[in-house]
């Protein structure tokens, strides 16, 4: 195991508390304190917060475009570190998967991603933000399972260095395919970063809004 799925950082309620808990998952450089800051954003009081670290600060070493094969052993790590944070929520706090929440940026939005599309099931919400499904063009996406109408947003420039415009809305239909309740949303000419239509859109959704 590269990553510690132990090292993680909590805000908001306390899990044995929280009715909602939203996963937060940091991108390349950065840092489980970095994600957690953007929960101050987030217009509820019920969330209980938790994020993961991943060792040195990226998740796996290479664009996400490259051959899967090139990222192994630490995105296969990565992705492991993901399934137990669900399975601890799930016994030892009881939260059930349509009470978790994912939220991502960069190399986070494109790990969770993929993690969800492997593990598909009913889930509060997905929030991929500059982010799209792991692998070089014509991956086969042999994905099984169905979201059963979750919600989920995907947000980026149309012109980002590091996600392709392309990426993201072919991961649209696949989560649409899949059964999810997708939003995608490209922003002429914005850089790499998050920004307040984005964060109002996460808000929309959890507050029950349908906007697509």
């Amino acid at each position: 195991m590269i990553h510690d799925p132990n090292n993680v950082r909590t805000a908001g309620r306390p899990l044995n508390e929280a009715t909602k808990v939203m996963v937060m998952v940091h991108g390349r450089g950065g840092s489980a304190a970095d994600i957690l800051s953007l929960s101050q954003h987030i217009k509820s009081d019920d969330f209980a917060y938790i994020a993961p670290e991943a060792a040195g600060q990226t998740w796996y070493p290479y664009s996400f475009l490259r051959p899967v094969a090139e990222n192994e052993p630490y995105l296969s790590s990565a992705l492991q570190v993901l399934a137990s944070t669900r399975a601890r929520l799930q016994s030892d706090y009881n939260v059930k998967p349509s009470q978790i929440y994912w939220f991502g940026f960069s190399q986070g939005a494109c790990l969770l991603l993929e993690f969800v599309a492997r593990n598909a099931m009913e889930y509060g919400g997905v929030f991929g933000l500059s982010g799209g499904l792991i692998g070089p063009p014509e991956t086969d996406r042999n994905y099984t399972g169905t979201f059963d109408d979750t919600p989920i947003f995907l947000g980026c420039s149309d012109v980002d260095s590091h996600i392709p415009k392309e990426r993201v809305l072919e991961s649209e239909q696949i989560f649409k395919r899949m059964g999810a309740n997708v939003t995608a949303k490209l922003y002429p000419n914005f850089p790499h970063s998050i920004n307040e239509d984005e964060l109002n859109i996460v808000n929309l959704l959890l507050a029950g809004e349908r906007l697509s």
